[in-house]
C-alpha cells in the first residue's frame, strides 16, 4: 500500500507540473455494474456471491493522461454457502438447534478516490487506482432472514482498481465498460480470532457527460 502511494504521487507531482497550463475538465458519470463479491482470511476464501452496484462519479483532469476521480457507489457484497449455529431452541423464532447454510448480503455505501490514467492514442482507455471506505448500511442472512448488522464493522477499507474505455457518442457524451475490484484490508468483523476482508469485482456500464 506505502509502495504504491509513494508510485502514485511521484507520478502525479510530474504530470502535474508537465500539464499544468492544460484547462481543466470535468466529467459526471452514472453506472450500474454486476458484482461477484466473497470474503477471505489469510488461507482461504468463502463461495462468491453476485449482486449490483449502482454509483454515481466525478472525475477532475489534470491534463490529458491523469484525473482525480471519486465516486459515490451503492455496493451489494457478501457471499454464499456460509453457515449459522443455533445454539439452543429458540421458542419466539422456532429456529433449532444446529448448523444450517446460509447466504450472507452485505450492502454498503462505497467511496472510492482514484487516480485515473488515460492512455491509447485518444486517452479514451483509463487505469485507475486508489483507497476506498466503506460505509455498511445492511446485513443479512438469508436462509432466517435474520439481522447480523451488529456483529460487523460499520466501516470497510481498502484498495480499488479498474480500467476501461469511454466511446464518445458526441462531444458532450461519453458511454463507459468498465472492470473494477476492490481488496479490503480491514477485518469485516468486530469480533473474530482471524481477519476476515472483503473482495468484489465488477463489469460496469454507464454514461459520462463532459463539462468545462
Amino acid at each position: 500500500m506505502k509502495i504504491t502511494f509513494i508510485v502514485f504521487l511521484f507520478s502525479f507531482l510530474i504530470s502535474f507540473s508537465t500539464y499544468s497550463q492544460t484547462k481543466g475538465i470535468v466529467e459526471y458519470g452514472v453506472n450500474i455494474g454486476y458484482n461477484s463479491s466473497t470474503v477471505s482470511n489469510s488461507i482461504d476464501s468463502a463461495t462468491r456471491g453476485n449482486g449490483i452496484n449502482v454509483g454515481v462519479a466525478i472525475d477532475y483532469y489534470f491534463s490529458k493522461r491523469w484525473s482525480i476521480k471519486g465516486k459515490l457507489i451503492y455496493d451489494q457484497k457478501g457471499w454464499d454457502k456460509g453457515f449459522i449455529e443455533f445454539y439452543d431452541f429458540d421458542p419466539y423464532s422456532g429456529d433449532p438447534s444446529g448448523t444450517y447454510t446460509t447466504d450472507y448480503d452485505l450492502n454498503y455505501l462505497t467511496i472510492p478516490v482514484m487516480a485515473n490514467w488515460h492512455f491509447g492514442r485518444t486517452k479514451n482507455w483509463y487505469f485507475n487506482f486508489g483507497p476506498y471506505v466503506g460505509f455498511l448500511m445492511s446485513a443479512k442472512e438469508t436462509r432466517f432472514g435474520i439481522d447480523v448488522k451488529e456483529a460487523l464493522n460499520t466501516t470497510d477499507f481498502g484498495l480499488a482498481l479498474g480500467i476501461g474505455v469511454k466511446i464518445p457518442v458526441s462531444d458532450k457524451l461519453k458511454i463507459s465498460l468498465e472492470y473494477d475490484e476492490q481488496t479490503g484490508f480491514s477485518n469485516i468483523f468486530k469480533e473474530s480470532n482471524e481477519t476476515i476482508t472483503n473482495s468484489r469485482s465488477s463489469f460496469n456500464v454507464g454514461v459520462n457527460f463532459l463539462m468545462k
